[in-house]
C-alpha cells in the first residue's frame, strides 16, 4: 500500500515503563509485606503483580479500514493469554507515517510494534527494524505466506522482518443490480470488453468507474498504485517489473505509454465519475449504485459486504488488449519490532502470536483473509478473489508500490491523478515518473530487486 505524500505512511509514539528496584522494594515494603522476597496478603500480590506488567506500544497507520479493528482484536486477545503484557495502540496519521516513524527511530522515541510496509518499504527502513531470526521460532515464520518479501535477500532462512497481517489483494469490486439494469451479463476482461461495458453502464446514467479517496486515508485523491498495478500487468511480466526498478525499461516506453493512454481514456470518454480529484467516497458510490466498479483494496471488503451482500461481486481489472492474465495477491503489511525497544522477548511474544491459528480466526472474523498458511476465510467474496490463482490459473503479482522505489511512488501519487483527470498528458505524466527515477541514489538503481534486497 506507498508513498510519503501519499505512502501507508507509518506513526510512532511509545509508552516507556520505568521501574527502579529500589522504588519497588519501597513500595512493598510500604504495603505490608514481609520479609524481601515474601508476601504477606493476598491483595498485595495483586499489587505487586500489578506492577510488574509490561507495556507495549504498537503503532498502526490504518485509517478505518479492516486492518484497524483486526489490530485491536489481535491485541484484546493477546493480552488475556498474556496478562503480564498490556499493548497500547497509537493510532497515526497514514499520509505521513514513514516520516514520523523515522524520526522517532531517531530520537529513539518509537514504539516497540509498529506496521510496516513489506517490499522495499520494510527494507528501506530496516535499519530500526529488528530481524526477527532468534526472536519467533523459524517453524512460526515458515508458517505464514508470502515472506520472502520480508527476509534479507529475498532468503527466509536469514530472518525476517515483518510478521504479515493478511493475505491482500488490489482487486476490483462491482454492483450486480447495476450490471443488471445495464444489460451486462459478466465482468469485462480486456480494454474493448471494458469500453463496451462502459457504453452501456453511460447510457443508463451511472458511472462505469469511480474515484474518489478510500478508508486508507492516504491523501485528499483517490490513490492510483492500485488501477497502475494493473496496468502494468496488462502490459509486463514481473521480471519486466524488475526492469522498470532497474531502468533497463523506461518508464516513457511504448508498451507503458500505451496503458496510460487507456486508462486516461475512460475519463475522455466520460465513463468515470466527472471530478476524480475532489471526490471523495468510492465505497458510497458503489453501495448505492452509483456507480457499476471500482479499483481498491481487499482491506474494504467489510465494509462493502456489510451494506452490499450477496449483490457485492469481485473482479480482476481488465487492463489489457488481450486478456488479463494476472493479479495482485501479496502480504502488503503487517508488523515490526523496533531495534530500540526496551522490550524486546515481550514484543516477540505478540509477533508469535499472529502466526497461531487463533490470530487467523480473528483476522478472519474481522473480514479479511488471513496469511497463515492452512487458514481459510469464510467470506464468499474473498473466496472469489482466492480462486483467481488457485483455480483460474491467473499469475500472481506483487503490489506495484511495494516494490517500486519510493521516490518513483512518490512522483506517481502526484501525477497519475492529474493524468486520469485529464490535466496532464501521457507524456507528460510519463517523463515525471521516469526523472524521478533517473534521479535515484545510485544505491536505489541496482540491476535487480534482490541487489537492493540484500
Amino acid at each position: 500500500m506507498a508513498s510519503e505524500s501519499a505512502n501507508k505512511s507509518l506513526r510512532w509514539a511509545r509508552l516507556g515503563v520505568v521501574a527502579a528496584g529500589a522504588a519497588l522494594l519501597l513500595g512493598v515494603g510500604s504495603a505490608g509485606l514481609g520479609a524481601p522476597g515474601t508476601l504477606g496478603r493476598a491483595d498485595s500480590r495483586a499489587q505487586l503483580a500489578s506492577r510488574s506488567v509490561v507495556h507495549l506500544t504498537l503503532w498502526e497507520n490504518y485509517g478505518t479500514e479492516a486492518n484497524a479493528t483486526a489490530t485491536r482484536s489481535l491485541v484484546k486477545a493477546f493480552e488475556k493469554l498474556h496478562p503480564n503484557i498490556s499493548i497500547s495502540v497509537v493510532a497515526q496519521p497514514a499520509d505521513n507515517y514513514f516520516a514520523l516513524l523515522q524520526a522517532a527511530a531517531v530520537s529513539r522515541t518509537g514504539p516497540d510494534l509498529a506496521v510496516m510496509w513489506t517490499g522495499l518499504f520494510t527494507l528501506q527502513y530496516k535499519s530500526y527494524l529488528e530481524n526477527l531470526k532468534g526472536y519467533v521460532p523459524q517453524k512460526d515464520l515458515d508458517r505464514m505466506l508470502g515472506m520472502r518479501w520480508v527476509a534479507p535477500g529475498f532468503d527466509t532462512s536469514k530472518g525476517a522482518y515483518v510478521i504479515p497481517l493478511e493475505d491482500q489483494f488490489y482487486i476490483g469490486f462491482y454492483n450486480k443490480s447495476v450490471f443488471s439494469q445495464a444489460g451486462v451479463s459478466s465482468v469485462p476482461t480486456s480494454w474493448s470488453e471494458l469500453y463496451s461495458d462502459c457504453q452501456k453502464f453511460k447510457a443508463i446514467g451511472k458511472d462505469c468507474l469511480f474515484y474518489g479517496a478510500d478508508t486508507q486515508a492516504l491523501g485528499a485523491e483517490f490513490y492510483p498504485y492500485y488501477d497502475l498495478s494493473y496496468l502494468m500487468i496488462g502490459a509486463l511480466s514481473v521480471s519486466q517489473w524488475e526492469e522498470l526498478y532497474s531502468g533497463k525499461l523506461k518508464w516513457t516506453s511504448p508498451a507503458v505509454e500505451a496503458q496510460l493512454a487507456n486508462w486516461a481514456k475512460l475519463h475522455q470518454d466520460g465513463y468515470t465519475n466527472s471530478s476524480v480529484i475532489s471526490s471523495s467516497d468510492s465505497l458510497i458510490a458503489l453501495e448505492q449504485g452509483q456507480t457499476a466498479m471500482i479499483v481498491d483494496g481487499n482491506w474494504d471488503l467489510a465494509t462493502l459486504y456489510q451494506s452490499m451482500g450477496s449483490n457485492l461481486g469481485t473482479f480482476v481489472p481488465p487492463y489489457s488488449t488481450s486478456g488479463i492474465h494476472g493479479v495482485v495477491q501479496y502480504p502488503g503489511d503487517g508488523f515490526s519490532m523496533t531495534t530500540y525497544s526496551q522490550h524486546k522477548a515481550q514484543a516477540a511474544e505478540f509477533l508469535e502470536f499472529l502466526t497461531t491459528k487463533q490470530a487467523a480466526s480473528i483476522v478472519n472474523d474481522s473480514g479479511l483473509i488471513p496469511d497463515v498458511k492452512g487458514s481459510s476465510t469464510t467470506n464468499p467474496v474473498s473466496q472469489d478473489m482466492l480462486a483467481f490463482a488457485a483455480k483460474d490459473g491467473f499469475s500472481v503479482y506483487p503490489m506495484l508500490d511495494n516494490v517500486t522505489q519510493v521516490g518513483v511512488v512518490n512522483a506517481g501519487s502526484k501525477v497519475l491523478p492529474e493524468l486520469l483527470a485529464g490535466e496532464l498528458s501521457v507524456s507528460a505524466a510519463a517523463q515525471a515518473l521516469q526523472q524521478a527515477w533517473a534521479q535515484l541514489p545510485k544505491g536505489e538503481r541496482g540491476s535487480t530487486w534482490a541487489s537492493y534486497h540484500a
